[in-house]
């Protein structure tokens, strides 16, 4: 079928051809310098924004990157100072902590010793005190019971 269409199609090569192309050449001498070197500049100008935009773009893209990881290096570093003066200060206070309860049992310990002297102290006087007044005590306590006074 595509021959016959083929064979339908007559080209005549008379002088309109020629006529044709030597137009065709003639607004390619002309359009070039008004119209295809302009295009074909403005394109190439395009092309050289476009890669300088993305090259500024990357370039962005690197410095941001390395400006993030001299964040990300210096905030480890500071929390790394940050939980070594923690460190240290748990030991400073655990240390004082320590020295405070020692200052404290010991404090305790006079307190307690001196309360124990001081009741020992008591004990003994209040013994004495009922050993003397021990007859007087016995009777008193006699009278009471028996209801009548006791003699010795």
């Amino acid at each position: 079928m595509s021959s016959a269409l083929l064979a339908s199609v007559t080209v005549d090569l008379d002088k309109s051809v020629f006529v044709q192309m030597a137009l065709f050449g003639v607004l390619i001498l002309i359009l070039d310098p008004l119209l295809f070197r302009p295009m074909l500049k403005l394109f190439a100008v395009r092309e050289q924004r476009t890669d300088g935009a993305r090259a500024d773009a990357r370039a962005m893209q690197e410095r941001a990157a390395e400006l993030l990881a001299n964040y990300e290096s210096e905030v480890a570093r500071i929390k790394a100072t940050a939980s070594a003066e923690r460190d240290a200060l748990r030991r400073e206070t655990a240390a004082l902590e320590a020295s405070m309860l020692a200052e404290a049992r010991a404090a305790a310990e006079v307190v307690l010793a001196e309360g124990r002297q001081k009741m020992a102290d008591d004990f003994a006087q209040v013994r004495e005190e009922l050993a003397a007044r021990k007859d007087d005590l016995v009777r008193g306590i006699g009278a009471r019971v028996l209801g009548r006074e006791l003699h010795s």
